[in-house]
């Protein structure tokens, strides 16, 4: 492959970009740029781990592991979700490894302690992975911290309206993990739906729970619908129990709900799923050329080694963070010195079109601004895919309200909902 010819691998890259304007680094081309990357392999999100390293690992396969002229040397951890583990294992990259960019974490609470850790460093950038608590990035932003996925709140842009206006459903009853993540899911939806007039009720369980049944018993009889804001082990126990115990109210889905994590299950949850409702960064059947490349090469890479039919939501949300280190490092010609300036106002700046094809662009708290779509799950050829039926363009961390109002709203938490009807 031609040097050209590789870069133009590196996804989101303009031609004048390659077009070599800037001078070759005054570095020694022959170091290796050490990229640590920090997914959730034990816990609950196992599974997403796993699609998140085999996407990261997809992508360098793509460009020989070189960006800026400078080979790439990933370095993996793995914690399982909480965010004292994240953080040590974190450290453990930048203080024992040596790494100068960490790729990562997954889950909400990861993500925030990140942040917090990478206020204190110097020379160092922290990329997220998967992460999508609000507060990562809305309030006290680090500025060594960048976002280039969207968050919990984003993603349920457009769904609250959709359940309350188009489907009609005048009260639902919200189930939620009791985390960073879900509070910022619930947070985008109840805006929405309680400002349309809906009524909701909220029953909450810690990451990890295993039984249900008392939260099922306390279901209202009068909701309409159940809103399920669970991932991994803990959605799929939840939504077990609620068809075993002969659940039958629609579904409306957490984002991490609708994703091939889920669906790939067996077991009597899956005849709840089809129809399910949710919103997000990525839908398994869109007609955008880049995700079907995308998944093109996905299926090939992993067919035969673990792989879904469909790559996760946070196998994307990784590989979109990543196109934004790779971007950025081309642009600086690999050059990562005085304390990764040039590097990080190279991040701050990208502009580029992820794999589902949304562009992507970041806020002034280094936050993504980036489309959400509106999902429905489908059986098709006998498999649960989700299926695009709207889209909102360039949502921002606030769902179009101004900052200043939207933060006096205060931070999502199992006691602010942000169910506060006619806001």
């Amino acid at each position: 492959m031609t040097t050209l010819t590789r870069r133009q691998a590196l996804a989101g890259l303009s031609t004048a970009t390659l077009a070599g304007a800037f001078p070759a680094p005054a570095i020694a081309q022959n170091a290796p740029i050490k990229l640590g990357g920090l997914t959730t392999l034990e816990g609950p999100f196992a599974t997403g781990g796993q699609d998140s390293f085999r996407c990261v690992q997809m992508e360098l396969e793509r460009i020989n592991h070189t960006a800026g002229g400078r080979r790439i040397e990933f370095i993996r951890e793995s914690s399982n979700a909480r965010a004292d583990v994240a953080l040590a294992r974190a450290r453990k990259l930048v203080e024992q490894d040596g790494v100068d960019i960490v790729l990562g974490p997954l889950s909400g609470a990861e993500g925030i302690a990140l942040k917090d850790y990478s206020a204190t460093l110097t020379g160092k950038t922290i990329v997220n992975g998967s992460s999508a608590a609000a507060d990562t990035t809305l309030r006290n932003p680090s500025k060594n911290f960048f976002r280039f996925s969207t968050d919990g709140t984003q993603w349920m842009a457009g769904v609250g309206n959709h359940v309350r206006k188009t489907m009609g459903i005048e009260e639902v009853c919200v189930v939620a993990g009791d985390y960073a993540f879900p509070y910022a899911q619930v947070f985008g939806f109840s805006l929405e739906y309680c400002r349309a007039g809906g009524r909701a009720t909220y029953l909450w369980s810690p990451l990890g729970t295993t039984d249900f049944a008392s939260q099922i018993a306390q279901i209202p009889k009068s909701a309409g619908a159940l809103v399920v804001v669970h991932g991994g082990t803990d959605g799929l126990a939840f939504m077990t129990q609620y068809a075993q115990a002969g659940g039958a109210l629609p579904i409306i889905g957490g984002s991490i709900m609708a994703d091939q994590t889920m669906m790939s299950a067996r077991g009597p949850h899956r005849k709840l799923m089809v129809g399910m409702v949710s919103g997000g960064p990525i839908a398994d059947v869109n007609e955008d050329p880049n995700w079907n490349d995308f998944v093109a090469r996905y299926r090939k890479r992993w067919a035969n080694e673990g792989g879904f039919q469909s790559p996760s939501i946070h196998g994307v949300n990784y590989t979109t963070n990543l196109q934004g280190i790779l971007g950025a490092l081309e642009e600086v010609r690999g050059d990562l010195s005085g304390d990764q300036q040039a590097f990080q106002a190279a991040l701050a700046k990208r502009r580029f079109k992820n794999p589902m094809g949304a562009e992507v662009f970041l806020d002034h708290n280094r936050q993504a601004v980036s489309d959400i779509f509106l999902t429905k799950i489908e059986e098709r050829d006998g498999k649960p895919v989700t299926v695009a039926f709207a889209r909102a363009p360039a949502i921002t961390q606030t769902l179009g309200v101004p900052e200043e109002r939207f933060l006096a709203l205060g931070a999502p938490s199992r006691g602010n909902t942000g169910c506060i009807a006619g806001t």
